[in-house]
């Protein structure tokens, strides 16, 4: 990803069985189309489906402004808990690793990221959803830094 970069797109898969994490992700300036999707996705929630915007602790937003947007219309109390809850700070802490490892630039004030994130109705175990969304947007980030994936990969035999 550099400055250069109007969208970078990626996608992570990581568990199984109904704790399991899909995110893909966008990333790109604010002020170009990613930041329109990402002020436009926000500005209008649907039923069962209310972005926001992610955060590292307690009103501190992640960096880059990282807006969740749930797959998966929330269908109970626990299903929730698990979205907004485990899953968002899995996100969280997923962006937290792609900073360490490189897959996002050092300064990040202009730009935002879009994290879709599916999050099973019959999901379950907290700690899980979490490790799953940790490693599943940490994922993305780093196959979008990559360009990937690569046509080889992609190609179905």
């Amino acid at each position: 990803m550099s400055a250069d970069d109007d969208i970078c797109i990626g996608e992570g898969f990581v568990g199984q069985g109904v704790n399991a994490a899909h995110v893909n992700t966008v990333f790109g300036l604010r002020n170009g189309p990613v930041g329109i999707a990402w002020a436009t996705a926000l500005a209008t929630p649907r039923q069962g489906h209310v972005p926001f915007v992610a955060v590292a602790k307690p009103n501190v937003p992640v960096v880059p402004f990282t807006l969740f947007v749930n797959k998966a219309e929330i269908t109970s109390d626990a299903h929730g808990i698990l979205t907004w809850g485990a899953a968002q700070a899995g996100i969280a802490a997923g962006v937290a690793v792609a900073h360490e490892d490189g897959s996002l630039p050092t300064d990040c004030r202009d730009y935002v990221l879009i994290a879709a994130v599916w999050v099973n109705p019959d999901a379950t175990d907290e700690e899980e959803v979490f490790a799953n969304n940790r490693d599943a947007v940490a994922s993305a980030l780093a196959m979008a830094r990559a360009g990937g994936p690569m046509l080889e990969d992609a190609l179905v035999e």
